[in-house]
């Protein structure tokens, strides 16, 4: 299995300016319901690294609350034994618990399981194959925050990396509404509401975010 799937990631790369393939290559994933599964991917590639990124919960919680209102990231929509509206997005541990809840503690339920399972994991690594970067220091200080990335990755912080900190990103296709960090409050009361249950995993991701 770890074979086929290197093989199969392999077969799929390009390069960008039409070259041939390097010798050593180091891709970047990101599809959040692998949070759920890093014991997997250390087996698959046994030379990777993690970067955490963290956010605050609040902005998050809306977010996961407008993909699932949206009906565009269903994931599972046959889920047996669910009877509430087309499960979205990732799957976690114990989520038949959720039945019955309003779409805010299943939203606040995903981050946290999604941020529990990171931090538990990457508890095992050493600190040369993880690290942590917040996304609002990420927007503050676009530059010095991948020039750091970088460095912990070990590839180079050269002109292409330096061009995409000089203007503007391209919004992702998988975007639902503009971003604006004051969206959430669309959904403030219900989002407060739940914060209290967060307040552990908020506590154990602040002193993650300094490594």
């Amino acid at each position: 299995m770890s074979s086929r799937l290197r093989v199969a990631f392999i077969g799929k790369f390009r390069d960008a300016n039409g070259g041939t393939m390097p010798q050593t290559l180091r891709f970047l994933e990101k599809t959040p319901k692998n949070s759920l599964r890093i014991p997997f991917l250390r087996q698959v590639f046994p030379d990777a690294i993690f970067i955490h990124l963290q956010r605050d919960p609040r902005p998050s919680i809306g977010s996961i609350i407008e993909a699932w209102q949206s009906g565009r990231f269903v994931t599972y929509p046959n889920l047996p034994g669910w009877d509430g509206p087309p499960w979205s997005l990732l799957l976690p541990p114990e989520w038949r618990s959720l039945a019955g809840k309003p779409l805010s503690e299943i939203a606040a339920y995903q981050w946290a399981k999604a941020n529990e399972t990171i931090l538990d994991d990457l508890a095992y690594l050493p600190e040369s194959r993880r690290c942590a970067v917040r996304y609002e220091d990420l927007l503050a200080d676009r530059a010095g925050e991948l020039e750091r990335l970088c460095s912990f990755a070990g590839i180079p912080f050269g002109p292409r990396m330096q061009q995409l900190c000089a203007g503007d990103l391209p919004l992702s296709r998988y975007t639902v509404s503009k971003p604006d960090a004051e969206k959430w409050r669309r959904h403030e009361a219900e989002i407060e509401a739940v914060m209290p249950g967060l307040a552990g995993i908020v506590e154990r991701m602040e002193p993650a975010s300094a490594l």
